[in-house]
C-alpha cells in the first residue's frame, strides 16, 4: 500500500461519514416535523401543510397516514 492508497481511503471514508450524517439529520428533522404535525389540530395542520413546498407536504401527508393514520 502506498501513501496515495491510504489518502484515497481516508477521503472516501470522510465523504461517506459526511453523506451519512447529512441523511441522518434530514431524516431526524423530517421525523420531528411529522410528529409535530400529528399533534396539531386538523385545521392548523392543513394550514402548515399548505405553506410547505408541494413535494414536502405530500411526503409529510404520506408519513402521517402511514405512521399515525391521520388524514
Amino acid at each position: 500500500m502506498t501513501a496515495t492508497d491510504i489518502t484515497v481511503w481516508i477521503i472516501s471514508a470522510l465523504l461517506a461519514i459526511g453523506i451519512g450524517s447529512s441523511r441522518y439529520a434530514k431524516w431526524k428533522t423530517r421525523d420531528k416535523l411529522v410528529r409535530e404535525l400529528a399533534a396539531m389540530d386538523p385545521e392548523r395542520r392543513e394550514k402548515m401543510l399548505s405553506r410547505m413546498t408541494p413535494q414536502l407536504a405530500m411526503e409529510a401527508r404520506q408519513e402521517l397516514m402511514r405512521r399515525f393514520h391521520v388524514s
